[in-house]
């Protein structure tokens, strides 16, 4: 019998990644005690008071911060205002807990596949809300086929907001020049590979590849880019931007790491240690199937490990998972 441990990495990652657009797999998985155990680890919990209490709690470790309500590629208006809400609600609740107002989302749940009026109308929505509160909106990147679509969006909607910021994927072959545009235009960028199975047309398929791109679009944006953000957990990925800075005397407050939220946990506190600014990405939300499917495609070795740290954390005591993190 073959065991995770032994299947192509690639294999698994399209697997797991066509698994998480299962809408009825993903319905069961809710429902299932394990698998919301694992999810534990990835995923702050499934209500806004619980979103709370974690970035309360990485407050006081020293974090920064920026909150994902969970959710995308909406079937209907009435989901799409919904989620805009969430997000409204969100913001207001970061701003009466006296916790860092910085919120990431996606257009797809915003509405975009169904109306881009309607997705255009609740992006305003929320980044008017942002500017009143001096709160920071992330519109992060999907698939390929949204590219486009995103940052024209976010252009037309960036008035309303001037600091909020955008996602390049160092996957996508057109990355480099997206980044060109951007920096002319001053943006906020996070840098980050790409969770999505694209295409070998558009992508890069190789990993020595994709960390080649992510290094030279760093430089890039350590020497030129406004307030660059590299999400990673690439050891090699940060070690490489460390040095480009300090040979180039790129000061550490004018970039930052981040990372998701219980994911190499030991790196992170090794960063903050080392005096630079780590901000984790606290995803909530009782949607969290696709973002949990897409979490263990990053790194399929996950999936194991999470499996042995749940029983093994269940025999013990009954609580979550727990433990070292995966190599």
């Amino acid at each position: 019998m073959t065991t995770l441990r032994e299947l192509p990495e690639r294999t698994l990652r399209s697997g797991l990644l066509a698994l998480s657009h299962r809408r009825r797999l993903g319905d069961l998985a809710t429902r299932t005690a394990l698998t919301r155990a694992m999810v534990a680890r990835f995923v702050a919990g499934e209500t806004l008071a619980d979103a709370l209490d974690a970035l309360a709690t990485l407050k006081a470790a020293g974090f920064a911060t920026t909150v994902d309500v969970l959710g995308e590629s909406v079937t209907a208006p009435e989901a799409a205002t919904a989620a805009a809400n969430r997000y409204l609600d969100t913001l207001a609740a970061l701003h009466d807990r006296g916790l860092e107002g910085n919120v990431s989302l996606k257009l797809t749940q915003m509405g975009l596949d169904l109306d881009p009026a309607l997705c255009r109308a609740n992006l305003e929505r929320i980044f008017g809300r942002a500017a009143e509160t001096g709160a920071f909106v992330r519109v992060d990147m999907e698939d390929h086929t949204k590219t486009d679509a995103t940052l024209d969006l976010w252009r037309t909607v960036r008035p309303l907001d001037p600091s909020s910021g955008v996602v390049i994927q160092a996957a996508l072959r057109r990355s480099a020049a997206d980044v060109e545009r951007l920096i002319a235009e001053e943006a906020p960028i996070r840098l980050c590979k790409g969770a999505y199975n694209e295409p070998g047309s558009v992508a890069f398929a190789a990993k020595t590849e994709v960390d080649a791109s992510y290094a030279t679009l760093a430089e890039r944006l350590l020497s030129d880019g406004r307030s660059p953000a590299f999400a990673t957990h690439d050891a090699a990925m940060i070690d490489h931007a460390v040095r480009f800075a300090r040979e180039h005397g790129v000061d550490r407050d004018r970039f930052e790491f981040q990372m998701l939220y219980g994911i190499r946990r030991d790196l992170q506190d090794r960063l903050l240690r080392a005096g630079y600014r780590v901000r984790i990405y606290v995803p909530y939300g009782r949607e969290w199937y696709p973002y949990f499917m897409r979490r263990l495609a990053e790194r399929p070795a996950n999936v194991a490990f999470l499996m042995r740290a749940v029983l093994r954390e269940g025999r013990r005591d009954g609580m979550g998972p727990g433990g070292a993190e995966p190599g």
